[in-house]
């Protein structure tokens, strides 16, 4: 036991240091770090729909996509400069607040997770695979579409000048100094941010795993007809760790518009989900 908590304080005080390590590199360093959170996070996410339930889903990147847009569209001047029915009522823009976007995204994201699930509940193997590599693609190029006649997504030129987070009057898109420690604007307080996000997801697909619930997508993944004769609502089930991986992404993604500042649908590519599940497998 002592052993695993020296280990355990001998790792937080290395996440902690790293990105100042890293800063010394230049700032690009610290971003590959906060990007690597964000992409662990997104592999947290899939691992509940693949490693739990045992559904493989290839398209996981369009509800990174998703939690993105949704953060796009509601901190940024974009609708203001599009429609003037929005510029009437909110002339420089809505920039709601990360707090309230969060949960939106997530939310958002989840939707489109359980009706991706909907219509693939009898699918297994293969066959899911390839619906859901589909429902993938399907949302990246509806956004790369969505320029015309309506202009909602701004098509490939993607939307930019996207809010940075703001906490507590603490503005992440501003250099500050704490006790004599630099902090870079945007990338090093995004790294603590993300780290505290990605050890709440730890703890939170830890609980899962050896919940009930958990435990009913485990017996789902190794033989799901045997877990239906057991009284186990497979159908239920599965919406629900589709819904849940979903949250996931929608929730990385929200985080990624704000680190990037700028997104367009060449973000959110095949290759991105094929890495995802690598990490995942």
């Amino acid at each position: 036991m002592n052993n695993k908590l020296v280990l355990y304080v001998l790792g937080a005080l290395v996440l902690l240091v790293l990105p100042h390590f890293a800063q010394h590199f230049g700032d690009a360093w610290v971003r590959i770090l906060c990007n690597a959170l964000l992409y662990m996070m997104l592999a947290l996410g899939l691992n509940i729909v693949v490693g739990y339930a045992g559904l493989l889903d290839l398209g996981y990147i369009a509800f990174y996509a998703v939690g993105a847009y949704s953060f796009g569209l509601l901190a940024s001047p974009h609708m203001t400069d599009t429609f003037d029915w929005f510029k009437n009522t909110f002339q420089h823009g809505l920039h709601a607040p990360i707090w309230l976007v969060l949960p939106i995204g997530a939310a958002v994201a989840g939707t489109f997770g359980m009706l991706l699930g909907a219509p693939t509940l009898r699918l297994r193997g293969d066959y899911l695979a390839i619906v859901t590599l589909g429902f993938g693609e399907i949302i990246r190029v509806f956004l790369n579409n969505l320029d015309a006649p309506v202009n909602i997504t701004n098509g490939p030129k993607g939307i930019d000048t996207i809010d940075s987070i703001k906490i507590l009057g603490f503005d992440f898109g501003k250099d500050h100094t704490i006790a004599g420690i630099e902090f870079h604007r945007v990338v090093m307080p995004s790294y603590y941010l993300f780290l505290l996000l990605v050890i709440a997801s730890v703890l939170i697909c830890y609980r899962l795993e050896r919940s009930r619930i958990g435990r009913a997508w485990m017996a789902i993944r190794e033989d799901e007809i045997a877990a239906k004769a057991m009284g186990i609502n497979t159908r239920n089930l599965k919406l629900l760790a589709f819904g849940m991986g979903a949250t996931f992404g929608g929730l990385s993604g929200v985080l990624f518009s704000t680190l990037q500042g700028f997104i367009s649908p060449e973000s959110f590519s095949l290759q991105e989900s094929i890495i995802v599940v690598a990490m995942v497998v």
